[in-house]
């Protein structure tokens, strides 16, 4: 029997939308839409978009994030890109609209969840489901079990950790510090020290390319532009490993924090179950150097980077189609 509407997993992130089907990522685009303000009408999305951010006239085209510490700010840019995605994959023709997962942040309020769930529902018939519940489903821990599992998602826009255990979540927190907050650390440390002015981008690079959690055996440089304060002319710098690794230190205790409450929360059964199986890291801010062993000597909990940290969420939404019912009775 041939089956009449696709079945789409959508990851809906501040930095990045994925979207799953039949268990493989078909699309990955950057949470970015570029918008004419005289004409009111979106001119790019996605990677072009983000080429964009920095490089046009702020007076004629906006470069927006739609979603802001993730959750939707601009809910008409959240429901165009989402469109425009979604025909991007299966085409402009539609005879049947394709089954959706969509997910969201744990602990959003019900507005917020009502924002995502609207956007979904003009481009299918839409599900909802936690991105902690999806992250586990994805890296295939055992959620429908009474046994406690835990998961820290290191997002661009904010981390969660949550202890889930019969489909649901038992204890949970979502601060909005993530990805992009370590970039405006990096932004603010070398403004600081060094009187320059550097965009989110650069700093994004010297992240990707130096950064760490804890200090590194073998130390990198890299150098770059910013833009002198005092003269406003270009002016050349080099930042190092170790640099990086003190500019992200404040973000990251904020989130060691979080993750530490969250575990006070668990009941002692579960929490002991998370000692024995460890604890889960997951999120593009997971890749951060050192960033489980960094995590394992604060927490004193053993903290494991999972195999796919940046597409588990949106893997685990493909499959999370096949227990909707289930999740449905206990979403929140």
């Amino acid at each position: 029997m041939a089956v009449l509407s696709r079945e789409l997993g959508i990851d809906l992130g501040t930095m990045f939308i994925r979207i799953v089907e039949g268990g493989q990522l078909v699309l990955q685009e950057p949470t970015v839409v570029a918008v004419d303000i005289d004409e009111q009408k979106i001119v790019a999305v996605g990677e072009e978009a983000l080429g964009m951010i920095g490089r046009v006239l702020e007076e004629s085209i906006e470069v927006t994030r739609p979603l802001q510490k993730g959750v939707v700010a601009y809910y008409e840019l959240t429901e165009l890109l989402l469109d425009h995605l979604v025909r991007k994959i299966g085409g402009s023709v539609r005879i049947f609209k394709p089954r959706i997962m969509i997910t969201h942040p744990y602990g959003i309020t019900s507005v917020e969840r009502r924002a995502v769930h609207e956007a979904a529902l003009q481009v299918g018939d839409a599900n909802l489901v936690s991105q902690p519940v999806a992250a586990a489903i994805g890296i295939d821990l055992p959620v429908g079990t009474p046994t406690g599992n835990m998961v820290v998602i290191m997002g661009g826009g904010c981390t969660q950790a949550a202890v889930i255990a019969m489909n649901d979540v038992v204890s949970g927190e979502t601060l909005r510090v993530g990805g992009l907050d370590l970039d405006e650390a990096i932004t603010g440390y070398v403004r600081r020290k060094y009187g320059l002015h550097i965009g989110q981008r650069t700093a994004e690079m010297v992240k990707l390319r130096v950064g760490a959690a804890v200090p590194q055996e073998e130390e990198h440089s890299v150098e770059l532009q910013g833009q002198d304060q005092v003269s406003g002319l270009p002016r050349p710098l080099t930042l190092t490993t170790p640099e990086a690794v003190e500019a992200v230190q404040p973000a990251l205790d904020e989130i060691f924090e979080m993750i530490r409450r969250v575990l006070e929360k668990t009941p002692p059964e579960l929490a002991s179950d998370i000692i024995d199986r460890g604890v889960a890291l997951c999120g593009g801010g997971a890749l951060l150097r050192g960033m489980d062993r960094l995590m394992t000597q604060k927490l004193g909990v053993p903290t494991y980077l999972v195999d796919d940290p940046v597409n588990c969420v949106a893997l685990g939404a493909g499959q999370a189609l096949n227990i909707a019912p289930a999740l449905q009775r206990i979403s929140r």
